[in-house]
């Protein structure tokens, strides 16, 4: 199958691309958090075609993206504490997990069949432009193989999983660079199913003390399998420094050599937060036999990045 084009998103192909999604077809786009492979989530047979695309097991539910907080409303049971912190975080790169309402038109699918239905409105105003005028729910997990790492520009959505897309639209690096938060406000206690682009320290003083999920539980949400977004290389974590035959991600000053990169030299993690992707694939390489990463400290967006890092050096 051949690639699709790299498009801008001018208003022209932004329309193309909306109209090819409510025909069932996939498109790529992105978020502020990660590029989406987009389906209708309302088409069980276009939903089909994303988890065949990506290779994606399909007990591991889709998150549904819609253009508002209202549109989320319709399709989800939003309880008072999950319409406060939607007001507060939405839009934004946070996905809400409520149970589905009983007439929620996303594909069984889409949720991997439970009664429980992951919403988030995305921060980027192109996203929401692009859901609002195919005037439908749009199921868009990150457009790479299942597993891999998480594209971050268009150029890595061509590399992957370019032929599987209708339609590309490039807008450009994503500003966040790690998939959303994920919070489960389905049931009793909140609980914190995956660290994002919305850090523990901001929803705290909103949700109160965020459980964790239950070990050995189910797949309720994205991003919970112990092994994802990983390198063909091996991971070696917390590294001090480089060992012969290994490529080196420091956080802080990058040692000398062709091998090396920083996710921040200034030890800033919101740019080690939108870097992290793209270094990864920067320094996946045949000449190099493992990559090293450097210790990231697990505060704010460091959480997100070290557990992308653990589930990225796991056992596969």
């Amino acid at each position: 199958m051949a690639r699709p084009a790299l498009l801008p998103p001018t208003p022209r192909n932004v329309e193309a691309a909306a109209r090819a999604l409510a025909a069932g077809e996939l498109v790529a786009f992105p978020t502020e958090t990660v590029y989406g492979l987009g389906a209708d989530a309302t088409d069980g047979r276009a939903v089909a075609r994303v988890f065949a695309a990506k290779g994606r097991p399909r007990f591991n539910p889709l998150i549904a993206h819609v253009a508002g907080p209202e549109d989320a409303f319709a399709l989800g049971a939003f309880g008072p504490l999950a319409r406060e912190v939607a007001a507060r975080f939405w839009p934004g790169p946070l996905t809400i997990v409520v149970r589905r309402a009983p007439d929620c038109p996303v594909a069984p699918l889409a949720s991997a069949g439970l009664g429980t239905v992951a919403l988030r409105v995305p921060g980027l105003a192109l996203a929401r432009d692009l859901i609002a005028r195919a005037g439908r729910p749009i199921a868009a997990p990150s457009a790479n193989r299942s597993g891999r790492i998480s594209p971050t520009c268009a150029a890595h959505v061509a590399e992957e999983l370019g032929g599987a897309a209708s339609i590309i639209l490039d807008g450009g690096p994503c500003a966040v660079g790690l998939e959303s938060t994920v919070l489960d406000l389905s049931g009793g206690a909140p609980v914190l199913l995956r660290p994002g682009g919305t850090t523990r320290e901001a929803l705290e003083p909103l949700t109160g003390p965020l459980a964790a999920p239950r070990p050995g539980g189910p797949v309720v949400a994205p991003g919970m399998l112990a092994s994802h977004y990983a390198p063909e290389r091996p991971l070696r974590l917390d590294a001090a420094g480089p060992e012969p035959g290994e490529a080196y991600l420091a956080f802080g000053p990058a040692p000398e050599g062709a091998f090396a990169a920083t996710l921040s030299a200034d030890r800033d993690l919101a740019e080690a937060a939108a870097n992290l992707f793209g270094l990864l694939r920067a320094l996946d390489r045949p000449e190099v036999r493992a990559i090293a990463v450097a210790p990231i400290p697990e505060t704010g967006l460091g959480r997100a990045i070290v557990d992308r890092l653990r589930r990225a050096a796991a056992p596969r």
